[in-house]
């Protein structure tokens, strides 16, 4: 036996020990005969406890062999077994990757099911593993309402206080597509390390913020604290000293190695979050056995006596003495269960490995965008609704009116026509966000329909998330597109994946606005005039939307929302900040940029473009601010050459229909790609690539963008950016080749 396989050292040491009776002694001295617990809850959790264990023992093995593929295990972590048992399987929970019992536990609640089979086949990446169909080991299903995590840095907290903070909210409203009961908790698991990541303390500011506001966010946060982030120790006192004095959070500390404490303590837990409502911090002390993964060896960073220590607590070892002083199994009963699972999880994970695997690109992305439950669009507001909520602004809509004001009426209509929707972000609310593009929908629709958020952009996009999960549409604001960065990875990392790692089952329906980009003169510098969308472009599943003047907007946000309600699609709306107030084009009260609020039921598709004139000579393809310059600068060109040019606007910059686009521009040759966000990244490089691959003649092709610089403040606020004047310098060049 080698020093180094601790997995083979804890598998025997069980047998020994048990054997001789040399069992942990108990920290804890509560007692089954005092605290109502039945000898029947014991056994299952010791069985679950005992089934986790071999499945780390004979995942370690198959990935010796080439055939698993994912080893981080729960071996230490087995008290979340009780949590699986004691909570409902209607109370949702976003588990830490060590929740393989928590997992086996809750699935005895639903009869029939195949926990161990079903994590086998995610363990071996098998395509007809039930959540993920292959493409990631994760702990998830439909029917136990857990969404799949793959996040080890604790970014699902945010969505699970979103989530919380929707049941009650359903319940407010009478929300007809709530998913969860409107007594349901929400449970979130994570570990030690985890719970110092600045996406976790979001979480918990936010959930006690709205707490000591008033406001209801049922949720149990389970600190699962071995001690140990991968390599680096906790301090013994950390978790406890940050968490057990929080304002408006609500601690209480158990021990993680023992069962009859587990129990108790979890049901206190529950009892205090399902009746106050409001958030439980329940800190579960315990051990981490084998390491980080399967390849991780920890004597490089513990000494072989700290290794020893905490085997000797092993929590299965804890257990067989509960059982045993409880009369609820022998030592041969313990063993033979322990022998008997064995030999349950060898076969079941060995004929696993025998099946199917994702082996084409289409294959793996066919989940990317799936969604298992289409709704279909609910019927528009009828005239009557529509004229109450309006009030006096409803015989406005009939005047031209600039994008701002028109985005503010789509919303009144959005919210009218989607009973499901909320409008939340900073200043929104009363304010009316600070271009006061939200103007009166609180007024209209109060406060549990749109309402002021933290100033914290991964609450924001993380809340949303949340949302979607209990029958939701969100549509979230960032203030600015240079915040947006504060927050990615609540798009990157958990609303595009979900879908992805589940199929389908799980989706994060969003319509995420935020005003940006550039030309802004004299206003904030780059925080407030970022013209970067980069981010968005590598992105897979995200629609990006960039209308240039309000009869678009108005459209494209219709289409937004319903993508986002039917499809469960995450819609990024940009809202050119330059163009909000914005009136006319060519000269002075001219009132060529106002539009006239469209008809109800005009939308714009998804990836359809629009097209400015029909000449040949040249073909100048843009989006948002570049619309507007492109046009003015249209103007001048054909005035100069009297040759006749086509402006195409993109509106969506994600998808782009590049074979549409092509057939566009036709017999014309001569392509000016007008990008306003910079050079490096922009979706102009993108467009120019696929035209050059794709097009059956040879283009000649100018990309004309930003500068690679941040935004200054001042009179140079647009010296970086592509002007009127540049842009028909750029034509007139292509033009003259």
């Amino acid at each position: 036996m080698s020093l180094f396989n601790r997995a083979e050292v804890i598998d025997q040491n069980f047998t020994r020990w048990v054997e001789s009776g040399n069992l942990p002694e108990a920290k804890s001295e509560q007692k089954l005969s005092k605290n109502d617990i039945l000898k029947t809850d014991l056994i299952s959790l010791f069985e679950s406890q005992v089934i986790s264990r071999h499945m780390d023992f004979h995942a370690r093995k198959l990935k010796d062999r080439g055939e698993c593929f994912y080893t981080i295990g729960s071996s230490g972590h087995e008290g979340n077994a009780v949590f699986g048992r004691f909570f409902s399987h209607k109370d949702m929970a976003f588990l830490h990757y060590r929740s393989a019992p928590f997992y086996l536990e809750r699935a005895k609640q639903i009869p029939n099911s195949t926990p161990i089979y079903d994590m086998a086949l995610s363990f071996m990446a098998s395509s007809e593993d039930p959540i993920s169909g292959g493409r990631h080991k994760v702990i998830g299903s439909e029917d136990l309402f857990i969404p799949p995590q793959t996040s080890t840095i604790a970014s699902h907290l945010p969505k699970a206080v979103g989530t919380a903070f929707a049941i009650d909210r359903a319940k407010d409203l009478n929300l007809s597509e709530s998913k969860l009961d409107n007594s349901s908790i929400v449970i979130c698991s994570f570990g030690d390390a985890s719970a110092n990541h600045a996406t976790a303390l979001s979480a918990f500011n936010t959930a006690c913020w709205i707490s000591t506001q008033g406001g209801h966010v049922p949720i149990i946060f389970i600190c699962e604290d071995n001690g140990t982030g991968i390599s680096v120790p906790t301090e013994e006192e950390w978790i406890e000293n940050n968490f057990s004095n929080r304002y408006g959070l609500e601690y209480l500390k158990v021990d993680g190695l023992n069962l009859v404490d587990l129990i108790i303590k979890s049901k206190k837990a529950e009892k205090i979050c399902r009746v106050n409502r409001g958030p439980v911090f329940l800190h579960m002390k315990t051990i981490r056995l084998m390491g980080h993964a399967g390849s991780d060896i920890e004597v490089g960073y513990k000494s072989l006596k700290e290794i020893e220590e905490d085997e000797k607590n092993d929590p299965l070892l804890h257990s067989a003495r509960i059982v045993i002083e409880n009369n609820c199994l022998t030592k041969k009963e313990i063993l033979s269960l322990y022998e008997q699972k064995r030999k349950q999880v060898g076969k079941v994970f060995e004929y696993a490995t025998s099946r199917p695997k994702l082996k084409k690109a289409n294959e793996v992305m066919s989940s990317i965008i799936s969604n298992k439950h289409v709704r279909s669009r609910p019927k528009y507001p009828s005239l009557g609704k529509r004229e109450k909520v309006f009030e006096k602004e409803f015989n406005r809509i009939s005047i031209p009116q600039h994008m701002g004001k028109l985005i503010n009426y789509a919303l009144t209509d959005i919210l009218l026509q989607y009973p499901n929707t909320v409008v939340f972000g900073e200043d929104v609310a009363q304010k009316g966000g600070v271009y006061h593009v939200t103007a009166d929908l609180y007024k209209q629709f109060g406060i549990r329909r749109v309402f002021n958020s933290p100033l914290d952009e991964t609450s924001i996009i993380g809340f949303g998330l949340g949302l979607g999960h209990n029958g939701f549409v969100p549509i979230p604001e960032i203030q600015f597109l240079a915040y947006l960065h504060n927050a990615e990875d609540q798009l990157r990392g958990e609303a595009a994946t979900l879908p992805f790692f589940s199929e389908g089952r799980f989706t994060n329906p969003m319509v995420l606005r935020i005003p940006g980009l550039a030309y802004q003169k004299g206003f904030g510098g780059h925080f407030h005039n970022d013209n970067s969308l980069t981010i968005f472009r590598d992105i897979p599943g995200l629609i990006l939307a960039v209308p240039s003047n309000g009869a678009d907007a108005v459209k494209m946000l219709r289409t937004s929302v319903r993508e986002a309600y039917e499809n469960g699609r995450v819609v990024i709306f940009i809202e050119p900040i330059a163009l909000y107030m914005t009136r006319d084009l060519y000269t002075e009260k001219d009132g060529k940029w106002l539009n006239v609020y469209p008809d109800i039921k005009e939308e714009v598709a998804v990836g359809e473009f629009m097209t400015y004139g029909n000449g040949r000579s040249l073909t100048i393809i843009t989006y948002g601010n570049g619309l507007y310059l492109s046009l003015k600068a249209k103007k001048a060109i054909e005035s100069k050459t009297k040759k006749k040019i086509k402006v195409i606007d993109l509106r969506w910059l994600a998808p782009i229909n590049i074979p549409k686009i092509i057939a566009s521009i036709g017999r014309c040759n001569k392509i000016l790609i007008v990008d306003e966000c910079r050079r490096t990244g922009c979706h102009g490089e993108n467009i120019y690539l696929k035209l050059s691959q794709n097009s059956n003649k040879k283009l000649n092709i100018k990309l004309h963008a930003a500068e690679d610089s941040f935004i200054p403040l001042g009179e140079s606020a647009t010296a970086t950016l592509p002007s009127e004047e540049s842009i028909i310098n750029s034509a007139m060049d292509l033009l003259s080749e």
